[in-house]
């Protein structure tokens, strides 16, 4: 960018460097201020706030929060950053909200890493916290800055296996649509619980556990295996670009389990592929009452935040950096989450003015 406006001016280059690695500015405040910006683009009370992870290839081990670690995107471990990332998205369109850096437990905790962690001007205060408690933090932001309406919180199963995320999201009055691994155990029918009787010895019981007689929990792909039949129906997601995707569905009532106890009642959505019969397994604390349509629509509001990455990598240099450090690294994801929702403004714009 500084070699097309200023041309190969050195001092000009450095400056930039400079302003993003080292400038003191403030991130934070300028996300909280695009945060009413895209409400008043995109805002809608229905809004999605979509939760997902994204990785930077790198060489080295020089850059803040580098390592070999799982990469979704190429299904193996590799050398890289890992980011999660917020983003929003209505009917009126979708845009990237926040982003944090994940730094592998080592990295903080590590002595070994204190030389790089100065280096990389880590703050002295970050403590190790994994993925889904980032990805909290930044939901929490946005709902405690109380300027772009939301309802819903969707998220794919690295995030859904979390029950504390999700117990989070929940408190603040949001609905989660958490994709969840096929192992996740539930309760078709509420089990009782009870304190167990005092056996004469030892200290009293005081923790209810669930009653001997109790069926046991099932995981929720024995759950989807089991129903009949006629529990599943062919059901319209959306119209997408390449015609009207649909697929089968069953929507069951069920207890989650919190610490081998019965947990909150959710919704089980279960989505089965008309091509090749995959399944996915989602949970949502929506009411009981809500229209089951509207929980099938929501099982397809993940994609716009692969758009955004995709935007972003693509056209916007999310991936291109040249930074090293802590601060280097969320100025440069600022800017482009800015970037994105000037393009996502404009485009709205260009297509209400276009004339025949």
């Amino acid at each position: 960018m500084v070699l097309a406006l200023c041309g190969a001016d050195r001092n000009a280059v450095r400056a930039m460097q400079q302003f993003l690695s080292e400038g003191a500015w403030d991130d934070r405040a300028i996300l909280q201020r695009l945060w009413p910006e895209v409400d008043a683009d995109l805002g809608d009370d229905d809004g999605v706030l979509i939760l997902e992870g994204s990785d930077f290839p790198k060489q080295g081990n020089e850059s803040v929060g580098v390592k070999r670690q799982y990469r979704a995107e190429l299904g193996k471990t590799a050398n890289c950053q890992a980011g999660v990332f917020l983003a929003y998205a209505s009917h009126h369109g979708y845009t990237l909200l926040h982003r944090r850096l994940y730094l592998p437990e080592e990295w903080v905790t590590d002595a070994a890493y204190a030389e790089r962690r100065q280096a990389c001007g880590v703050p002295s205060d970050i403590t190790f916290t994994t993925k889904p408690m980032l990805g909290w933090s930044m939901i929490e932001g946005v709902v405690q800055a109380g300027t772009l309406r939301c309802r819903w919180v969707a998220c794919d199963e690295g995030f859904g296996r979390d029950t504390a995320l999700l117990d989070k999201i929940a408190q603040v009055g949001l609905w989660y649509f958490a994709e969840v691994p096929h192992d996740t155990q539930v309760w078709q029918a509420r089990p009782a619980t009870a304190v167990p009787d005092w056996s004469g010895r030892g200290r009293k019981p005081t923790r209810e556990r669930v009653v001997a007689d109790a069926p046991a929990p099932q995981t929720v792909a024995a759950l989807a295996h089991r129903l009949p039949a006629n529990a599943w129906s062919q059901q319209l997601i959306q119209e997408g670009s390449q015609g009207p995707q649909v697929a089968e569905f069953a929507l069951v009532r069920v207890s989650a389990v919190r610490d081998g106890l019965p947990g909150p009642e959710v919704w089980l959505v279960l989505r089965r592929s008309l091509t090749d019969g995959e399944l996915k397994t989602y949970l949502c604390n929506a009411p009981a009452a809500i229209p089951q349509q509207r929980l099938v629509r929501t099982s397809g509001v993940r994609w716009p935040i692969e758009i955004c990455f995709a935007t972003g990598k693509q056209e916007l240099g999310m991936g291109d950096y040249e930074v090293r450090s802590w601060r280097g690294w969320h100025h440069h994801l600022t800017l482009v989450i800015v970037a994105l929702a000037f393009l996502v403004r404009v485009q709205d714009r260009l297509k209400k003015t276009r004339r025949p």
